[in-house]
């Protein structure tokens, strides 16, 4: 039987949701009573086919849908770990912010588009650690020649013009003053998480004369007060929101954006949309196999990943 790659693509995200064990080219053609060969699956994820483009290609009229003038785009990157992999620039050992810990795994980052109560992902892109470096130890290291900052300068690029949205949502990982004039270049606002030791000057003379307090002194819980960091021209609020956790310590969140219209609650709440891209990662880590990739090349396994984030969509 001859079928196109966007047939072979629908079939293997369709066997995504519906697979219970682990996932293998093998399995998916004897759920399909050979039909299909398993071949034929294994080049389709060698092809490169499946990539953000395809990806994009399936949400376009969903975001077309659902677009909307506040909607907005959420950014985040996780590690899947892939302990038993073999390293390569795609797997490779990368901090997981929620271990505290290096993970051997893929690390991606995410462009969730959330209007109407609907979250799709627009754009995932991966890191690769592409260059090696042999310290004098004797260890190997690996960095990406791109950093996360970048891809994420690059991905609010590239939703510009494409959909409509009015906010970018990150958190501290984000939110560095490049990232930040990047966004504001763009003609639009971002809601960002940062950091408790972030400096800020309480007027533009301070920050002129280089007079910088800590954000702990410049502003109160539950108020939204205008700063200036060093690095930025223009003007910020900044946030203060206290709260009780699980176990019933008390944590604190630090927000910034650029809207200097916006209230203290409509910053927490605008911000509180961003939990939806941890929803997200765990519903492609648990219901559409995205760990489970049977395959060994680079190109396959980013593939498989890909398939994975499109059956979410589906």
């Amino acid at each position: 039987m001859r079928l196109s790659q966007s047939v072979l693509a629908d079939l293997y995200t369709d066997y995504l949701i519906a697979g219970v064990t682990y996932t293998t080219a093998v399995e998916m053609s004897s759920l399909l009573d050979g039909n299909v060969s398993h071949d034929k699956i294994t080049r389709l994820l060698a092809s490169g086919y499946l990539s953000s483009k395809c990806l994009w290609s399936l949400v376009k009229p969903l975001c077309e849908e659902i677009a909307a003038d506040d909607a907005v785009l959420i950014f985040d990157d996780s590690v899947e770990g892939k302990p038993y992999s073999a390293t390569s620039e795609l797997i490779n050992w990368h901090f997981d912010h929620t271990q505290g810990r290096s993970v051997k795994g893929v690390n991606f980052i995410t462009a969730l588009y959330h209007s109407w109560q609907m979250s799709l992902p627009v754009n995932v892109t991966f890191v690769y650690k592409d260059i090696k470096t042999m310290e004098e130890n004797g260890k190997t290291r690996y960095k990406s020649s791109v950093s996360k900052q970048q891809h994420f300068r690059n991905m609010v690029q590239d939703a510009v013009g494409k959909i409509k949205f009015r906010y970018v949502l990150c958190d501290s990982w984000f939110s560095c003053a490049e990232n930040m004039n990047w966004v504001d270049g763009l003609d639009k606002y971002f809601v960002m998480a940062i950091k408790e030791n972030r400096k800020v000057a309480l007027s533009k003379e301070d920050k002129l004369a280089g007079k910088y307090i800590s954000i702990k002194e410049a502003v109160s819980e539950e108020c939204a007060r205008s700063v200036y960091i060093e690095q930025l021209d223009f003007p910020i609020l900044i946030t203060k929101q206290v709260f009780k956790n699980g176990d019933g310590s008390t944590g604190t969140l630090y927000l910034a954006s650029n809207d200097m219209n916006l209230t203290y609650e409509q910053i927490t709440t605008i911000y509180k949309k961003r939990w939806k891209v941890e929803e997200y990662h765990k519903s492609i880590k648990s219901n559409t196999a995205f760990p489970k990739s049977p395959t060994k090349t680079m190109i396959a396994q980013q593939s498989h990943f890909i398939a994975s984030i499109m059956a979410y969509v589906k």
